[in-house]
């Protein structure tokens, strides 16, 4: 399954780690009465094939899929002149169709039915009588030309959502060792951060460490100092760490073998201690971890474990984060766990199951108040109850 060289397991355990996705993308398709699903998330091509090519790129251009069977076959589809990349990791490669517009310009309705028609003549050649295929995205001319060819597309995001939920203990131990390459690359930061910095030094100094111990790539641009940690999502700019500043993070970095490595802290940058009003926001989010961590277990529902999670203040509502809680394995996973307060924007219901790995998120800061705090980390939930997958320290002196 290695698509590189930063592969933080042994053959073994990576042979073991896809067959079990493959088994679970089958049981999943059996489960919708479904005989095959075709991917373009090139998350999902990577979970399902183990293969990677132009990851970020490929998020916006429709150059490659894959087509994966109930019956555990894989077909991939790739970009001829890249083909070779995934040589060894799947038996059955071809060339792959776009309509992307850019790449075909005014042919995107003739190359949609030659996608629909390949796809028809696919399932008949892997004796499916049936036109029905799932699909994870789906571009508007891929839908319209299917529906001529009497194919009958399925959506196929919660087919792959809930696969990739639930982890074997090998991908577990991979993504456990992933955080560690994260971990030692935040270390490194740390030991480089004073005032005089800018944002965009500590944020390089951050992703190149991760590349150097074998990561990707960064999903977001998530640290900040001072005002600009209040409210969070402001992306890091250049402003100069002042002496005194809190800084906060959140690594949303793609790691080793495609792992999320997604954990978050803040801390006081320069030689003096926090100020009262640093401390108690960082109590106030390391507590909010601490409850909303120990709340995890297999049956709880969503909504329950929302009702459940520490309340913040009142005047911290308004600034809350995003989320209580995110599944974490390629990236942000289901579940997503809403706070009741935004229940309007999608909240949904279901429950915790056994060998999920969820990020617990916490964020503190007031409305209109100078500075905020970030924390984060990836809980799996065993059969002994939550256990915390990344191990860097929190700054229990601050508390």
């Amino acid at each position: 399954m290695s698509d590189d060289s930063a592969a933080i397991v042994d053959a073994a355990a990576q042979r073991r780690i896809q067959a079990y996705r493959i088994e679970q993308i089958g049981r999943r398709l059996n489960q919708a009465d479904c005989p095959a699903i075709v991917l373009f998330d090139p998350v999902n091509i990577r979970y399902a094939t183990g293969t990677r090519n132009m990851q970020v790129w490929a998020m916006h251009n429709i150059c490659r899929y894959a087509v994966l069977f109930a019956s555990g076959e894989t077909v991939l589809f790739e970009l001829p002149s890249s083909a070779h990349l995934s040589r060894g990791l799947v038996g059955d490669i071809r060339t792959s169709l776009t309509t992307d517009f850019m790449a075909v310009g005014g042919r995107s309705v003739e190359m949609g039915q030659r996608w629909a028609e390949s796809m028809v003549a696919l399932l008949r050649e892997k004796g499916i009588g049936e036109k029905k295929l799932a699909i994870d995205r789906a571009d508007l001319v891929l839908v319209q030309q299917s529906q001529r060819q009497s194919l009958q597309l399925v959506e196929g995001q919660p087919i792959m959502e809930r696969a990739r939920a639930i982890k074997s203990r090998d991908e577990i131990e991979a993504l456990r060792r992933s955080l560690q390459t994260c971990e030692q690359s935040v270390a490194a930061m740390r030991e480089r951060l004073q005032p005089g910095m800018r944002e965009t030094d500590a944020l390089a100094l951050l992703i190149d460490g991760s590349i150097q111990r074998g990561g990707e790539y960064p999903e977001t641009r998530l640290l900040t100092s001072g005002p600009r940690t209040n409210p969070w999502f402001q992306e890091t700019s250049d402003r100069v760490f002042e002496d005194g500043d809190m800084v906060a993070f959140d690594t949303d970095l793609i790691g080793p073998m495609g792992y999320y490595n997604d954990i978050s802290r803040s801390w006081v940058v320069g030689d003096g201690r926090p100020a009262d009003e640093q401390r108690r926001l960082y109590a106030l989010a390391y507590q909010q971890m601490q409850h909303n961590t120990a709340l995890l277990q297999p049956g709880l529902g969503f909504l329950e474990y929302s009702d459940q999670a520490f309340q913040l203040p009142e005047d911290c509502i308004p600034n809350r984060y995003a989320d209580v809680a995110h599944g974490c394995g390629l990236g942000v996973e289901y579940p997503f766990i809403w706070y009741r307060e935004d229940q309007e924007w999608g909240a949904y219901d279901g429950v915790f199951e056994e060998n999920m790995v969820v990020c617990v998120e916490c964020y503190v800061g007031r409305l209109d108040g100078r500075e905020g705090v970030k924390l984060e980390q990836p809980v799996w939930l065993s059969d002994a109850g939550p256990v915390v997958l990344s191990q860097y320290p929190f700054e229990l002196d601050y508390l």
